[in-house]
């Protein structure tokens, strides 16, 4: 898990069309939308992971899963640019990501968010009890870096590093360390 992400949704941008949902999804693609600490890591870090974690150069066989990053200004925009360059040429294979600027983001359905964490019963229970609003359990730190964990993403030992801060009961806190144990880096 990237130190200094603090939040992430699930939705759809990119499109004309208003109001999208995953059903009624128009010109739209799906996308992840990351808020992160700047003091803590950078866009440029945040883009290194998304080069490293996925097939760059696959043909998308619609708009909806279409590989695309939305940058929000010059600099970000600068940024993917030269990423995806250097990317490239370290495949030596043509890069099929969009890059395209970021219009409205819509929120995905709540059934979408924190897919990894939906898994788990157990410990859904003890964020919707710490998050009862659905908006406060979306907007959750601990909820986000929960569902990043239980997708594989950090260290064991990042984990523990943090693990105090998430708010779980012992069980929860348990159970969550043994998993990421199990399946996880360390």
């Amino acid at each position: 898990m990237l130190p200094g992400v603090v939040r992430t949704r699930v939705g759809f941008t990119g499109g004309a069309a208003k109001n999208p949902t995953y059903y009624k999804i128009g010109d739209h693609t799906e996308t992840l939308q990351v808020d992160f600490d700047p003091a803590v890591t950078s866009f440029e870090k945040i883009l290194e992971v998304y080069w490293s974690t996925h097939n760059h150069c696959a043909t998308p066989n619609s708009r909806q899963y279409m590989s695309a990053i939305f940058f929000a200004n010059e600099e970000q925009k600068k940024i993917a640019v030269a990423l995806g360059t250097k990317h490239e040429a370290k495949l030596k294979q043509k890069v099929t990501t969009w890059i395209l600027p970021l219009k409205e983001f819509y929120l995905a359905e709540g059934y979408h968010q924190k897919h990894m964490l939906r898994q788990r019963p157990d410990l859904l229970k003890e964020l919707t009890t710490m998050y009862p609003k659905d908006k406060d359990f979306l907007n959750s730190t601990a909820a986000t870096r929960i569902n990043g964990y239980l997708g594989g993403n950090g260290s064991y030992a990042q984990l523990e590093a943090e693990i105090d801060g998430f708010g779980l009961s012992t069980q929860g806190r348990n159970t969550l360390l043994n998993l990421v144990k199990l399946h996880g880096k360390k």
